[in-house]
């Protein structure tokens, strides 16, 4: 990208870093049966030894598709139309790696040596069936010409250098034992495996939670300044970008709209889609409750659904003298109150027991001990109690939106056969009635009703999850338990959906437990936050206290983890760290 002129706020005698590649121009083209779709137009940026130049904008920006053509990783419907790629080649001169061919020893080179990749999801690109340890040690085979022996212990000091505990011990494990967090510092280990000069990261971070994310930042930053990398970061979250960035490129519909100094295009952005990113992450850092309290909520009256002491145990087994061994306690004596329209959120960090907390209270799965009351009507229904069912009528009251839009909608049935499956199933609606309730359920959610006869590949990830919200309104129900409902989206389609939701809420009289890692959309969406941390909640508190001004020392250390979007005040720089 262009090198922008020091100014007052910079350090005026810092020197010149050295580019070290250079992107001109570049269009990528994908043919399709009907089109040709222009993936990328006129795209240029530098990348500088020892600087980050994050790449930011929507899903579909062009963002991935982008950095894979720096590898020559490109689907093979898809070409390098025009553009050049600069690597620097040491001698003085350069490489174009868009003028080399796939699978010439030039690419094999530059892919995994030169550049290293971070991929987003290290759970489908690592293999299954194979040793993290093999799989690092099959790149230092290929790219640094090392026997065997010494392969391993460069493996050992790679995995040493990511922090995995014992990596003697790590070397030999599958990709199925190590936690998301863990597979992730495995990913990056083989990405530095053969010492490259640039590193692409490919949203390493989207999938973790809030703790585990500032964690594996910190790691990448620290080791790219150690070994003066360059890095090319790829996100949609304006916080990680405040947080990491020295540049920023801002993306839409394959072009590079803006781009600048990071403090720039925060504290002065020119483009509208630029402003418009912005806005959207900042407008989560308000609690959009507290400024539009919906008239009615009263935590004075009973609760709408009761937890009392609720706890789930998987592996249980009893031995010899009555002891239980291998057991692992999801959920630990829980109790929480949800009132009418309220929004609860349970937050923690991945495996705190928040989803089996809300299965649980949906009971999916069956709790080993505790109560769970359903009111309605001034009668108190014992939920763990009720038969199939009797608990087939509970679920019509009480309804589950799911974490993923993509995988929770069946590709083989049509819009109006996903929202009406539920008024099917119960009998409340057949034939035109059902066609009818179908397209007033989309207009509530902000879709058009003359798409219903359309497969859900036709829609986008936001408008997908609004038919998961209009599938889970079907049946009128008093609760929804809101699964990470945001947690696939886009910051603005976020956004909306934030909003989508608490307009509903505001019509129907609705309650929500919002489960999420997202401490933003917490902070925006919630009245009353619970905190779990292995399986206990650990504080209850209002979204602003809990969010602003938290008591316990864990809900202290996931508060300060959350990336903060202003380069001006990094939170993670002081965040703080909680040793159980």
């Amino acid at each position: 990208m262009t090198h922008y002129p020091t100014t007052a706020s910079s350090v005026s005698a810092a020197p010149d870093p050295e580019v070290i590649l250079r992107v001109e121009d570049l269009s990528l083209d994908f043919r399709l049966r009907t089109q040709t779709l222009h993936a990328a137009r006129n795209v240029s940026f530098e990348l500088r030894r020892g600087e980050t130049l994050c790449l930011v904008g929507e899903s579909g920006s062009g963002k991935s598709v982008t950095a894979r053509a720096l590898l020559g990783i490109i689907d093979k419907n898809g070409a390098i139309s025009s553009g050049r790629i600069l690597l620097d080649d040491k001698k003085g001169s350069t490489i174009d790696i868009a003028q080399l061919k796939d699978n010439s020893i030039d690419m094999l080179r530059i892919r995994g040596g030169r550049i290293g990749l971070i991929f987003q999801e290290p759970m489908s690109s690592l293999s299954p069936v194979h040793t993290i340890g093999s799989q690092i040690i099959e790149a230092l085979l290929l790219h640094r010409q090392m026997d065997k022996r010494q392969a391993r212990a460069e493996t050992i000091e790679l995995l040493r250098q990511v922090e995995i505990p014992n990596p003697e011990i790590q070397i030999d494990r599958y990709t199925f034992e190590f936690s998301g967090g863990m597979r992730q510092r495995a990913m990056i280990a083989m990405a530095l495996a053969a010492d490259p000069e640039i590193l692409i990261a490919d949203e390493p971070t989207t999938a973790l939670d809030v703790t585990t994310q500032a964690e594996i930042l910190d790691l990448i930053k620290r080791l790219q300044v150690s070994r003066g990398m360059a890095m090319l970061l790829i996100t949609h979250d304006m916080g990680v970008v405040a947080e990491v960035a020295d540049d920023v490129a801002v993306m839409r519909y394959g072009r590079i709209v803006e781009a600048g100094p990071v403090d720039a295009i925060f504290h002065d952005a020119q483009h509208a889609y630029t402003k418009r990113l912005l806005a959207s992450t900042v407008k989560l850092e308000e609690n959009r409750r507290t400024q539009a309290r919906v008239e009615g909520f009263a935590p004075t009256v009973a609760p709408v659904l009761s937890v009392r002491n609720l706890t789930k145990v998987y592996g249980a087994t009893k031995g010899w003298f009555g002891s239980t061994s291998h057991a692992v306690t999801a959920v630990d004596d829980v109790s929480l109150d949800l009132y009418p329209n309220e929004n609860l959120g349970i937050v923690g960090e991945s495996g705190s027991g928040k989803t089996t907390m809300g299965r649980l209270m949906l009971r999916i799965i069956e709790p080993t001990s505790g109560q769970i009351t359903y009111r309605r009507d001034g009668e108190e229904i014992d939920v763990t109690a009720l038969s199939k069912r009797e608990l087939r009528d509970f679920h019509r009251d009480v309804r589950l939106v799911f974490q993923d839009p993509f995988a929770s909608l069946n590709p083989r049935m049509t819009v109006r056969d996903i929202i009406g499956d539920p008024l099917h199933i119960t009998g409340i609606a057949r034939g035109a009635a059902l066609e009818r309730r179908v397209g007033e359920l989309m207009e509530l959610v902000g879709l058009d009703p003359l798409t219903m006869e359309r497969y859900p590949h036709a829609f986008s990830g936001g408008q997908r999850q609004r038919i998961g919200i209009a599938r889970a309104l079907a049946l009128d129900p008093r609760v929804i338990i809101a699964d990470e409902a945001t947690a696939a989206l886009d910051v603005s389609i976020r956004s909306q959906i934030l909003d989508l939701l608490l307009e509903i809420q505001k019509r129907l009289g609705l309650s929500f437990v919002f489960i999420s890692h997202d401490i933003s959309v917490v902070r925006y969406f919630c009245d009353r936050v619970a905190v779990m941390h292995r399986g206990k909640v650990v504080e209850t508190g209002s979204a602003e206290q809990i969010c602003t001004a938290p008591t316990e020392p864990y809900t202290k250390s996931l508060i300060s983890a959350v990336p903060n979007p202003d380069p001006r005040n990094k939170r993670m720089l002081h965040r703080t760290r909680f040793n159980a």
